[in-house]
């Protein structure tokens, strides 16, 4: 890409990183194997009937059938996390799923691959310069697929956010464009989660050195999970909590609220009926393809409104964007002012819950957001007085 702003008309590349580069186009790339192969092609280059540069066609890497040994269908119930997860995904908002043990919150996460819409051949590039740059490119070239990554909460705060005496990627950034999903959130240590909130709110991360200052870019989706306390059974009706209320605190107080304001739908993933595990799929249980068609329509209406804006999903929008795009009327103005006050949400709340009104409206392929979409959204944020009053 500097290649082609410095107008340079012909690289020479290994082997192993030509189709990476050919993807750019106005850039001739030629591929050699050893110092002898470049002179002969430099020679080829310079004669009457230079060698045919390497050809990629973005658009056919980037049309294929994703295959998943996954699917939304295999989970039974949990009705309401799925809806979230589609809102999420159609979106790219943040999403937090709160539920005891076993009742489905990492398998839910796990297929959120299968319903994430394609990459924008602008967001492969850009999505492709950073794996360059980490080392993980291979001989495809353009990377196809939005990434879901997954770290442990051992994790570092240079490996999530990056560092290094040569600055490299973090986790964040190597989930640009895609999902960084972080199961059992309170476990992280609080200071590696703290270092989220300006990647987060910017959607880049800068990491500065004493010879150099690098700017990666990191807009994601956050998906977390974790438990409502250390046993994990904190209001279920069919298991006993004994931890006690300061414990409980404690526990949840791990995700401090500067964090959880930029988390735009909080989710409670209740534990699953008995008569929901038995038997075969309800025939009302949808399969992944038919969430991803939706999340693909929701997209494409937002790829047209952003067309100017360099931006490719409702989560990031400007404040200037959100006052263009997420006009509400007064019915839903006073219903959004009461939620505001009885849940003592944020200013950044306020247009974090507007963002998601947004994507439900896109959803029902609506032009304007309506009431019942400022609820939903209202709904979603909710749990902030359950777990953290």
């Amino acid at each position: 890409m500097r290649a082609r702003q410095s107008q340079t008309k012909h690289l020479l590349l290994p082997d192993e990183n030509a189709k990476e580069a050919a993807v750019v186009s106005e850039v001739n790339v030629y591929a050699v194997t050893d110092l002898r192969s470049a002179v002969e092609m430099i020679a080829a280059i310079r004669s009457d009937h230079p060698p045919e540069p390497i050809r990629v066609d973005p658009s056919e890497i980037l049309i294929h059938d994703e295959l998943y040994p996954v699917d939304f269908r295999e989970v039974r119930g949990q009705q309401a996390a799925k809806r979230a997860l589609e809102v999420a995904t159609a979106g790219g908002h943040n999403i937090l799923l709160i539920g005891p043990p076993g009742s489905g919150k990492t398998m839910l996460a796990k297929r959120l691959p299968t319903i994430l819409p394609p990459l924008e051949f602008e967001a492969a590039l850009e999505l492709t310069k950073i794996h360059s740059v980490a080392g993980l490119t291979g001989r495809a070239g353009l990377v196809t697929e939005r990434p879901f990554r997954s770290p442990h909460h051992t994790i570092s705060d240079a490996g999530l956010i990056g560092g290094g005496a040569v600055p490299r990627p973090g986790e964040v950034s190597l989930a640009h464009q895609g999902v960084l999903f972080l199961d059992e959130l309170p476990e992280f240590d609080r200071s590696v989660l703290e270092v989220l909130r300006q990647p987060l709110e910017d959607q880049k991360v800068t990491i500065s050195r004493a010879a150099m200052s690098l700017t990666f870019p990191a807009s994601l989706m956050l998906a977390a999970a974790m438990n409502p306390c250390p046993c994990g059974f904190w209001n279920d009706p069919t298991r006993e909590c004994r931890c006690t209320p300061l414990q409980i605190q404690r526990y949840v107080g791990r995700i401090s609220g500067p964090l959880l304001d930029r988390i735009d739908i909080h989710i409670d993933v209740p534990a699953v009926r008995f008569r929901e595990l038995t038997g075969d799929a309800p025939p009302e249980a949808e399969d992944s393809a038919a969430i991803r068609q939706r999340v693909i329509r929701a997209r494409e209406r937002q790829r047209e409104r952003f067309t100017r804006d360099g931006i490719f999903s409702n989560a990031a929008m400007t404040p200037r964007l959100i006052r263009n795009y997420c006009r509400i009327d007064s019915e839903s103005e006073s219903m959004l002012e009461r939620a505001m006050a009885r849940l003592g949400l944020s200013a950044r709340a306020y247009d974090r819950i507007l963002k998601v009104s947004r994507t439900i409206a896109d959803l029902e392929n609506s032009d304007n957001i309506q009431s019942a979409h400022v609820a939903e959204a209202v709904h979603y944020r909710s749990l902030d007085r359950t777990y953290w009053t």
